[in-house]
């Protein structure tokens, strides 16, 4: 039963995508405070608050619940690109959101002033795109695998945003022999059906394959239901309160070689 191919994840797992989002607070906010002497941290707590509230009010969050989009990359996605109609809907939000967040958030430490507001709003999408943060480990793994396992890389996410996250690390995508989008595919990880078109893709049986990602809820929930090994990479050594039960569980990408020989 050797191991065939492994599937990875892309954000937390392979990009670093929690330190550019809180990268691109940290900028932002700091302007916000020399702009308007709040206390940068608040501003950021109260932003997240304000822009989750906002992105969960409209009628696009069940799509995107289902796509597998998070609020924060609402705050720089423009959703220019996928076939499904609630993508045109986003679009022309995408403008109005990121500066509502902004100007919620300042509003909450009483600060009311649309100006800084968009200002704030434009600041974060362009330091979050300045900032792709790669973990150390990714290319040592993937230099390791590449031409003995098949490759795939099943993330969640808005097509054209997924693309310039790619884009942003160059090196990064011809390592897969497959890419597969959540958006382009019209359903995101944990849906069964998104981890059978992957293994199609990549024409092997689900008991030679393995998925690697950092979140229970999707990549191992949804390696669970296809039948594929689930390997948690676990970094920061949370506890898991669900009743996901990863097969495998490492805190280091390099971990992986040893469980995929384990199967040899």
């Amino acid at each position: 039963m050797a191991i065939q191919a492994v599937m990875f994840d892309l954000d937390d797992t392979l990009l670093w995508d929690e330190r550019s989002v809180e990268e691109a607070f940290g900028a932002a906010c700091q302007t916000g405070s020399r702009a308007a002497g709040v206390d940068p941290k608040a501003l950021e707590e109260a932003v997240r608050r304000e822009a989750r509230a906002l992105y969960e009010s409209y009628e696009t969050f069940r799509f995107t619940q289902m796509i597998g989009i998070n609020p924060f990359e609402g705050l720089w996605a423009n959703f220019t690109a996928g076939e499904q109609p609630e993508f045109r809907q986003l679009e022309q939000l995408a403008p109005v959101y990121r500066k509502e967040s902004w100007r919620r958030g300042l509003k909450q430490l009483g600060i009311d002033n649309e100006e800084l507001a968009q200002k704030l709003a434009t600041q974060f999408a362009a330091e979050r795109r300045a900032r792709p943060h790669v973990y150390e480990e990714t290319f040592e793994i993937l230099e390791q695998l590449k031409g003995n396992y098949k490759l795939l890389l099943l993330t969640n996410g808005s097509p054209d945003l997924q693309q310039e996250k790619l884009d942003g690390v160059p090196q990064l995508a011809p390592f897969f022999d497959h890419i597969v989008i959540s958006g382009s595919f019209g359903k995101g990880k944990p849906d069964p059906s998104i981890f059978q078109h992957a293994l199609g893709l990549l024409g092997i049986n689900p008991e030679h394959v393995l998925m690697v990602g950092d979140k229970l809820t999707t990549d191992i929930q949804g390696a669970l239901s296809a039948g594929v090994h689930s390997v948690w990479l676990n970094r920061n050594a949370k506890t898991n309160t669900t009743e996901i039960i990863p097969a495998f569980q490492i805190k280091h990408l390099s971990e992986l070689v040893a469980i995929i020989q384990s199967f040899a």
